[in-house]
């Protein structure tokens, strides 16, 4: 009788445990949030997903450029205030890619033959894409995995991309 005591007080302590560290974690992500990645339809506000991240992480949004047919990589960070613009990585020539650096920017090769534009460090406050209907654009986080935007949100999609702080509530 007195070990079934012991066990059901156990049980009791252990239920109140889980339920005091549940209840912090509810108000710590009340107060202050889990960031996010929130790519929406940039017409109707429809979130099509959200994705954890945190000050200091990148993504990056990856197609084939129209007019040139060669692949073009843009680099983002996350950054308190939003998202910035980090640089851009291409492997040809054409009608809209950089050709002109401005002040503080830079040109490198990298080994493959890609041309790569860094050093923006721009805020980008309405970041959006129209999804491709040749090729596809593709969502990579932290060097993650390859999102298909044409298999998360359609062909023709115009995506918005934004940071923000999501909460229960």
């Amino acid at each position: 009788m007195k070990n079934q005591f012991i066990n059901h007080k156990k049980i009791l302590v252990a239920v109140i445990a889980l339920l005091a560290v549940t209840a912090t974690v509810v108000i710590y992500i009340q107060l202050v949030g889990i960031g996010v990645l929130a790519v929406s339809d940039a017409s109707d506000g429809k979130v099509y997903g959200m994705y954890p991240v945190r000050v200091g992480d990148t993504f990056s949004i990856g197609f084939i450029h129209s007019v040139n047919k060669s692949p073009l990589i843009d680099y983002y960070e996350i950054k308190a205030d939003g998202i910035y613009v980090e640089k851009t990585v291409y492997y040809g020539f054409g009608a809209g890619v950089q050709t002109e650096l401005s002040e503080g920017e830079k040109l490198e090769y990298g080994q493959d033959g890609s041309m790569i534009v860094s050093g923006f460090d721009k805020k980008i406050p309405d970041l959006t894409y129209f999804v491709g209907t040749v090729s596809d654009h593709t969502l990579r986080i932290n060097e993650g995995k390859d999102i298909s935007l044409r298999d998360l949100c359609g062909r023709n999609s115009r995506v918005r991309f934004s940071y923000m702080k999501w909460k229960f509530f």
